[in-house]
């Protein structure tokens, strides 16, 4: 059965007190916007894999020539089970870096009462700092918020905020999409449009997905023009037709790049061009029939063909 992410998402971040990732040396850094053009791997491509053996999993990344990675399991202060320092001391035994990561900030997050955030959310932000991370990034958004405009807005604040806090730490919070930002509207205005209006670009970026969006009517390169410039970084995928549509009731999956039906290599080349866009992260969720690591090493091959 084609698995969901999404699911994943909200399952954990229901058993989460916590959430993210960032830079370990932070005063060092230079800042964000210092940051050459990587590619990496969102680790929930091999997420059966990381269950089983994350150290195994890892050194057969970094053997292939991956040398980025992404999470997406952070849980009770701990990546994959182990503590940021000691999950920043595997990654540098490999070769490996994790610029970016992702836990969802939820509403539970912030304090309203005392106007500040609650230290679950201090605590993630201060454990990526010890990862080694540049970007904090919420890959959800709570559904009640998809249909109350001033909610939404008043979360966005708290969106603002949340770089605000990154910031002082050299790093920056992020928001990654999913589909809903293009199927549901608000005041006449597309979520993601209104997400995008809302908040800051020097506070927040913009983590685009480019196979999300796609089953919605999202379109990369329609997106690129009316919002030049706001999307640090991406999520590689391409896609085709879903056989099984699975809980989440997709049309599409992901598939290998350059497989499908989008144009991969027109998107990430234009948006490295006029998108702003720093990090380039696979990410294939579906495989048909072939193993996730046979996938990605393909896709490996593929993008360091196109010259990343």
């Amino acid at each position: 059965m084609k698995l969901s992410r999404r699911k994943f998402l909200v399952n954990g971040s229901l058993s989460l007190a916590g959430t993210m990732f960032l830079s370990n040396n932070i005063f060092a850094h230079t800042g964000v916007g210092a940051m050459p053009i990587t590619m990496g791997l969102q680790l929930y491509s091999v997420r059966d894999d990381m269950k089983k053996d994350p150290l195994g999993t890892l050194k057969l990344l970094a053997a292939m020539g991956y040398k980025n990675v992404e999470h997406a399991d952070y849980v009770d202060r701990k990546f994959y089970g182990y503590s940021a320092t000691e999950f920043k001391k595997v990654l540098d035994d490999l070769g490996l870096k994790m610029p970016s990561g992702h836990t969802v900030l939820s509403d539970k997050h912030w304090d309203k009462a005392a106007n500040t955030f609650t230290d679950s959310w201090k605590q993630t932000v201060d454990d990526a700092a010890i990862a080694g991370q540049h970007y904090v990034i919420s890959p959800w958004l709570d559904e009640g918020l998809r249909k109350d405009y001033d909610g939404l807005l008043g979360f966005l604040d708290v969106f603002n905020k949340s770089g605000e806090l990154c910031k002082k730490s050299g790093m920056k919070f992020g928001y990654h999409n999913h589909d809903f930002e293009f199927k549901y509207s608000l005041n006449n205005k597309q979520i993601y449009d209104i997400i995008l209006e809302h908040t800051d670009p020097a506070l927040v970026i913009q983590q685009m997905d480019i196979g999300n969006m796609y089953g919605a009517g999202g379109r990369a390169l329609d997106i690129l023009k009316k919002h030049p410039g706001r999307f640090e970084s991406m999520h590689v995928k391409d896609e085709i037709k879903a056989k099984d549509k699975g809980e989440m009731n997709d049309n599409y999956e992901s598939t290998i790049l350059g497989k499908g039906i989008l144009p991969v290599k027109e998107i990430v080349d234009l948006f490295k061009k006029s998108g702003g866009t720093k990090e380039f992260i696979i990410e294939q969720e579906s495989y048909q029939g072939k193993t996730p690591i046979e996938c990605l090493e393909e896709d490996y091959k593929i993008m360091k063909g196109w010259g990343y």
